[in-house]
């Protein structure tokens, strides 16, 4: 059993590389296939790994990879310690870890520790009668007739029901309760014998894929492993002891949080959190419009020109203001497997996704682009369930399609193939690739590159670096920022609106131009009575450097 002598163990600062990292994130069963069988594979991305690394980005973040009957894309693992045989083998992943290595590049896995797959099988041990070594791995009542919320009734050996974290089939893992309720006695607290060997066996899992070249790991629902522990205390505690073990073996290991509130996930001993839709709506009120998994009537980043950017620079703010001073980092990604792309709904041209990328890739946030926002991916509605992509609010599947590598190739898999892990977008439309991207300058992709390239020489543009917002509620349009670092300083102008836009500033500052391929469309004119006077045009941004 791991008791307090873990936690007794101290905590190590935050690897000093992550403040430079650029993710990559990868779904990794529509990345790249490389035996036509129609899904993705470990050996394509170990084959795209000079792509990557060309367009800018230095870390990868892998979709779980490992054995599952994919009810829900992999998140339901029947065996954390093999690589799922549609993707290849353990040994395909190893030679990913060192290919990626020799290319001064890093690989981060998916580790869903909140619970398994019902066919796992030490969820089959546990519904067993007799009292076995899994019997409390599970979080069980003692009673088939009692269904409290969230827990699941069937046909077991063991009288009881079992309490599911998402889906049925994802049967929570024993972490124990925060706060006990008495009267519940499947209620364990967290010192119990169950929750302490489920403890002892998320160490062992990410001790084996780190030994065996992976360098850290992100981690699925991360606040929600500890049941019923209001003021998290529980749950600190326990990233703390996982903490204080993975950075006594692993000092450049890396622990990313999916929670979606950085203040509280940096406080329990994570390094790097998503803002993102989760817990707070400042995401949301950036991004999402009319078409997506999450809709919404109005948002920033909008042709219409109608949102907001007030409720996003407070949430921003104040994380920042939380998170930052060394202890860990927040990150803004372009999007995931779980939301829309920002390709969506009327914001569909080259010009509005240069507009949102200047966005992405110029905040004090640890970038991250997830696979194809950076050739102008679309969000495709309309496909069918696969693999548990549809919810109760939208359909995943769309943000979840294969990489456009090629328009004559099926956008990378086989036309073929009756196993398609999706059926390839018709090759008549006018859809992105990367193949026709890398040969227009003024492409996406490049601009991307550019974008990636300047914020890595940049300190006022990296973490390091200060923010200030000049919008208010009566000044939404343009967005207006400052970044800043020592005696570099940068000004970003974005108009996502298809309307010209106006903001006047109290500024003197001679202004000069960083790169005219990452200015369009907005003039600066300093005038010492009236100040600066910034004109956007529709779908425009401006990178100035002021002297």
């Amino acid at each position: 059993m791991l008791t307090g002598s873990l936690s007794a163990q101290k905590i190590q600062p935050v690897p000093n590389w992550l403040k430079t990292a650029v993710f990559y994130q990868i779904y990794p069963q529509s990345f790249q296939d490389t035996n036509n069988d129609g899904i993705g594979d470990i050996n394509g991305i170990t084959q795209r790994l000079d792509y990557i690394k060309w367009l800018g980005c230095n870390t990868i973040w892998i979709n779980p990879c490992f054995e599952s009957p994919f009810f829900d894309a992999g998140y339901d693992v029947t065996d954390y310690y093999k690589v799922a045989p549609r993707y290849g083998s353990n040994q395909d992943l190893e030679n990913l870890f060192n290919e990626a290595h020799k290319r001064n590049m890093r690989v981060c896995l998916d580790l869903v520790a909140g619970h398994t797959s019902d066919q796992h099988p030490w969820f089959k041990a546990s519904q067993q009668q007799t009292p076995n070594e899994f019997s409390h791995r599970y979080i069980w009542t003692n009673d088939s007739t009692l269904k409290p919320e969230r827990f699941v009734a069937g046909k077991f050996e063991r009288n009881g029901t079992y309490r599911k974290n998402f889906f049925d089939v994802q049967p929570a893992l024993n972490y124990g309760y925060g706060k006990p309720n008495p009267a519940n006695p499947w209620e364990q607290p967290v010192t119990a014998e169950g929750p302490q060997k489920t403890k002892a066996e998320l160490i062992k899992i990410m001790d084996f894929w780190m030994d065996k070249g992976a360098d850290g790991f992100r981690v699925d629902m991360a606040g929600s492993l500890v049941k019923n522990d209001p003021d998290l205390s529980a749950t600190n505690k326990l990233w703390k002891d996982i903490r204080s073990h993975f950075q006594s073996k692993y000092a450049d290991g890396i622990l990313i949080a999916e929670w979606g509130d950085p203040a509280k996930s940096i406080k329990a001993n994570f390094m790097m959190d998503f803002l993102i839709h989760l817990r707070n709506s400042g995401y949301s009120s950036l991004f999402f419009n009319k078409e997506g998994v999450y809709r919404h009537d109005t948002c920033y980043f909008s042709s219409q020109g109608n949102g907001s950017p007030v409720n996003f620079i407070n949430i921003y703010n104040q994380q920042l203001k939380e998170v930052i001073a060394g202890k860990g980092y927040l990150c803004l990604p372009t999007s995931n497997h779980d939301f829309q792309r920002p390709a969506s709904g009327d914001r569909n041209t080259v010009e509005q996704l240069k507009a949102a990328m200047v966005f992405f890739l110029t905040l004090p946030s640890v970038p991250l682009v997830y696979y194809g926002d950076e050739i102008g991916m679309k969000y495709v509605s309309g496909l069918p369930n696969k693999e548990g992509s549809v919810l109760s609010k939208g359909n995943r599947a769309g943000t979840r399609t294969p990489m456009q590598w090629d328009k004559t190739k099926g956008a990378g898999f086989s036309d073929a193939d009756p196993k398609q892990f999706y059926l390839p977008l018709d090759s008549s439309l006018n859809r992105p690739d990367v193949a026709t991207q890398l040969t227009d300058s003024s492409s996406l992709l490049h601009f991307t590159r550019k974008l990636l390239a300047l914020k890595s020489t940049s300190k006022a543009l990296r973490t390091e670096g200060s923010i200030r917002f000049y919008n208010t509620a009566e000044h939404t349009y343009p967005l207006v920022y400052q970044r800043k670092f020592k005696n570099e300083t940068f000004l970003i102008v974005i108009n996502p609106s298809t309307k010209e836009q106006a903001i006047q500033l109290k500024s003197d500052k001679k202004i000069k131009k960083v790169n005219s391929t990452l200015v369009d469309g907005v003039e600066l004119n300093a005038d010492k009575s009236k100040g600066l006077t910034i004109t956007a045009k529709a779908s425009s941004y401006g990178i100035f450097k002021l002297n």
